[in-house]
């Protein structure tokens, strides 16, 4: 089998995403690791995708070196990863667009609302792909409980409550770590340090669980490290377009909080609750009814369920099989894509420039919001009101 070409773009030595990807990508032999401008410093990048096994003349010093190798190449590179700050998403994943390269982009997509927008406009202009990882929904479990939802197990949806708390950035004294420091940086991160961070893949996975978006929101924003230009915690109440109505809380000062990405959804006819650092179980009650657990890679699943599992129930699937899903849907598409055939519906649930835009307008809805004093806010992007 051909693998397809990748390439990557920051996720550099000691980087904390860019392991992940690497392992994602290569999981299912779909992707080979062929170009790269991994780091900021030129010559650790160069030295260090040496190292990984990229050939010399595709070992790039920086992303607009690549742009400008990879573009033109006979095999040019089916897929590229931004894994840079913030900041830079925008140029990056719209210079790649509009060279015909598919673009799996890390979170946030952008830092604006105009960038996403024209984001959005440039992968329906140049038919190219443009993926942004929220690669939580890659879970076999997170695949079910949206399968249960869209066959009506739970009825009406009421009520989802999610949450996405760490401690990890309560120290004061720690402020200043380069590893932290840009995430509250206006000038890396944007307009916001939690929410956008951590708060909208919350937000994310409360709409793919449920199918609905972001209507309107009301938000409180708060730097518990004062020295913090950005929120490091934040409360946002969410009315979604098809009835339910969201509670959402973002913490990185939330000490003895490890990773604790939980999402519960409530129903007319029952409830579901997931909690990612236990992703091999998801709990189901009915209405009146008794909980049940629902183990991963048992028999009776959702096909959404079974096409993201990997191992054997008992044996613990986890965050480099999620995002290895969304890798395996793209590897997907773009097959079919060099094939002019259909793809595999089951592949068609992995994060879009469209999920992005929705995100970023968000953010903007939940910095005016919080600005306000927590006033109403429409979050939907201006291209989708009316």
């Amino acid at each position: 089998m051909t693998r397809l070409t990748w390439g990557m773009i920051g996720g550099g030595e000691g980087s904390q995403i860019g392991p992940v990807h690497r392992i994602a990508s290569a999981l299912d032999a779909r992707f080979e690791l062929k170009a790269g401008a991994l780091d900021a410093d030129p010559a650790k990048g160069r030295e260090f995708a040496r190292r990984l096994g990229i050939a010399e003349n595709r070992a790039y010093g920086d992303w607009k070196d690549m742009l400008a190798g990879e573009k033109t190449r006979s095999d040019k590179l089916d897929l590229v990863t931004v894994a840079t700050p913030n900041s830079t998403h925008y140029s990056i994943t719209k210079a790649f667009l509009e060279a015909g390269i598919n673009v799996l982009c890390e979170k946030p997509m952008t830092v604006t609302v105009e960038e996403a927008e024209d984001i959005a406009v440039t992968a329906r202009r140049t038919g190219t792909i443009c993926a942004v990882n929220y690669g939580y929904s890659g879970y076999a479990l997170v695949r079910h409980m949206r399968a249960m939802v869209a066959r009506g197990d739970l009825g009406k949806l009421r009520l989802i409550v999610v949450e996405f708390s760490h401690g990890f950035h309560a120290d004061a004294a720690d402020a200043d770590n380069p590893r932290m420091r840009w995430r509250y940086d206006p000038s890396q991160a944007g307009i916001s340090g939690q929410f956008a961070d951590c708060g909208i893949h919350a937000l994310h996975l409360a709409s793919f669980v449920s199918g609905q978006n972001a209507k309107a929101l009301s938000a409180d924003f708060v730097s518990a490290v004062e020295s913090r230009k950005l929120e490091d915690d934040a409360m946002v109440n969410v009315r979604m377009d098809g009835g339910a109505t969201v509670r959402l809380w973002t913490s990185s000062v939330a000490v003895g909080s490890f990773h604790g990405f939980n999402i519960r959804v409530f129903g007319e006819k029952g409830g579901l609750r997931w909690a990612q650092q236990w992703p091999d179980q998801l709990q189901w009650t009915p209405l009146n009814g008794r909980t049940e657990t629902i183990e991963r890679g048992m028999g009776g699943l959702s096909l959404d369920a079974e096409r993201a599992t990997r191992i054997a129930a008992g044996h613990a699937e986890g965050m480099l099989v999620a995002f290895a899903n969304i890798y395996a849907d793209l590897a997907d598409v773009i097959e079919a894509r060099h094939v002019n055939a259909a793809a595999d519906p089951y592949a068609l649930h992995f994060p879009t420039a469209v999920d992005g835009l929705r995100s970023i307008a968000a953010i903007r809805a939940c910095v005016d919001s919080a600005k306000a004093g927590g006033v109403w806010t429409d979050a939907r992007p201006p291209s989708m009101r009316g």
